[in-house]
Parts: C-alpha cells; sequence; structure tokens
C-alpha cells in the first residue's frame, strides 16, 4: 500500500457550542491521508480522521489516544498484532505503545487525546 501525502492540521476549528458537521467535512476533503482537530474538550481534542492507505509507527509518550471508526474499515497495528475496527468500533491505544494506522478505504474516524499530542508521533 503506498504511504500517501499526511496533511495534519492541530488548530482547534470549532468553538464551544458551533456546530460540527463531519459529513460536510468529510465531504469536502480531498486528500487521501486528512487529520483535523475539530474542539478542545477539557484538556482534551477531539479530532477527525479521513484515512486511506498508511501511517507511520509511532508512539506517544504521554497521551492516550482514542480512535473511533464512524465509517470504512481502520487497522490498528502494534508489535504483533492487529486489531480491526468497522463502523461503530473503537479502541484506545494507551501511551507508550508502538502503533501506526492503516486504512484499505477512505476511513472516517474520530479521535479523542490529550491537546499537548504531537499527531505524529513523539518517537
Amino acid at each position: 500500500m503506498q504511504k500517501p501525502e499526511y496533511v495534519i492540521r492541530t488548530d482547534v476549528k470549532f468553538g464551544g457550542l458551533e456546530r460540527i458537521s463531519v459529513g460536510a467535512l468529510v465531504s469536502a476533503c480531498p486528500h487521501d491521508w486528512f487529520n483535523q482537530t475539530l474542539c478542545r474538550v477539557n484538556e482534551s481534542v477531539v479530532r477527525l480522521g479521513v484515512f486511506k492507505g498508511e501511517f507511520h509507527f509511532h508512539k506517544h509518550d504521554r497521551e492516550d489516544e482514542f480512535f473511533y471508526v464512524v465509517s470504512g474499515r481502520l487497522l490498528v497495528e502494534l508489535e504483533g498484532r492487529v486489531v480491526e475496527l468497522g463502523p461503530n468500533e473503537g479502541v484506545m491505544v494507551p501511551h507508550g505503545v508502538v502503533h501506526r494506522t492503516r486504512a484499505p478505504q477512505r476511513t472516517v474516524v474520530l479521535m479523542v487525546e490529550g491537546a499537548t499530542v504531537k499527531p505524529a508521533g513523539d518517537s
């Protein structure tokens, strides 16, 4: 599978009480690998991912990461194991765990993680 160009936007797109249309954002997304911070909730952020292809292996030293699949199929590859997620399924990857995500088809994902996270990983 070819590695796509990563488009990662960490700016917070929406504030409190603003309506967020995930469908409209997904429809407008021309990228194979797109990541946008939607909003901040206390000390965490909610991010939208539109994925097709694979990300690199990485880890987050301090932040856990939660993936929730809205549509498509997401493979979360860990050392020695793969967690496959379909629509309405999620998994939390604890901090310090080396992982990568892979989407064999266009997949829409919501992610929740600490606001201090570096989306491409700490190492």
